[in-house]
């Protein structure tokens, strides 16, 4: 999907039609475990920092040290880092994107999950999860073992910087009933269950976390992180950042 978008943004790869028209967009295909579909173009993840959020710019200035980029992606804010002489490492799990991040000039990526990458001898300043990636916490039972793995990378006085989303200022009742539907189930009421689709490709299903900042703050408990700050300017969507505990 990515390598897709980045061959209709870029031309290198799909050719003009007839009469001069360009193949259609490249949509990602959100499927949730409850029947809910959603799509919207993937091009976002190739934008440059003139058409990011607010918040991202605000993260940009929260890095510092050695970063380690979590779901690196097309490479979106890695590469903006790279400009700015800041060393920075892009890990992701598609192969597929690790692919357009080199080719848009990212010198240092990682294919591979944290756990396994955990085992590594390098050290970390900055652990960066944008793109609504602080959802890679997953669940209550996976949080505390995705922490554990950065705290195996962290240099001392390390940080996490990430950017989430609180679900819970919705009125939408398809989401406020699968909210409820999660919480009878005995999960938190943004643990979403997702799989993404493009064309005749789905991905397995796997969780992922939208959860309000007092949540995160519980989930954070006990695991040699704590909440240094918040940025709420920008709701529903919040920055964090958290600080191992001294």
């Amino acid at each position: 999907m990515i390598r897709d978008a980045y061959a209709v943004r870029t031309g290198i790869g799909p050719r003009p039609l007839a009469g001069g028209r360009y193949p259609r967009p490249v949509i990602e295909v959100i499927e949730r475990d409850d029947g809910l579909i959603n799509g919207a173009p993937a091009d976002h993840y190739l934008d440059e920092p003139q058409d990011w959020p607010p918040y991202d710019h605000r993260a940009m200035r929260l890095c510092r040290g050695r970063v380690l980029d979590i779901g690196v992606g097309a490479g979106r804010c890695a590469i903006e880092l790279q400009r700015r002489g800041i060393a920075v490492t892009g890990l992701d799990t598609s192969l597929g994107a690790i692919e357009v991040a080199r080719k848009r000039g990212l010198r240092d990526t990682v294919l591979n999950t944290v756990d396994e990458f955990s085992r590594a001898a390098v050290r970390y300043d900055t652990f960066l999860l944008l793109g609504n990636n602080l959802g890679l916490l997953e669940s209550p039972e996976r949080a505390p073992v995705l922490l554990a793995g950065l705290s195996r990378l962290a240099a001392p006085g390390a940080r996490i910087v990430a950017q989430g989303s609180d679900p819970y200022g919705t009125r939408d009742p398809v989401h406020v009933a699968y909210h409820e539907r999660n919480r009878q189930r005995g999960r938190l009421g943004g643990q979403l269950r997702l799989r993404l689709r493009y064309r005749e490709i789905a991905s397995d299903w796997f969780d992922y976390l939208n959860c309000s900042v007092a949540e995160l703050e519980g989930l954070l408990a006990g695991t040699g992180w704590r909440l240094k700050s918040i940025d709420e300017q920008d709701r529903p969507y919040y920055l964090a950042v958290m600080e191992q505990d001294t």
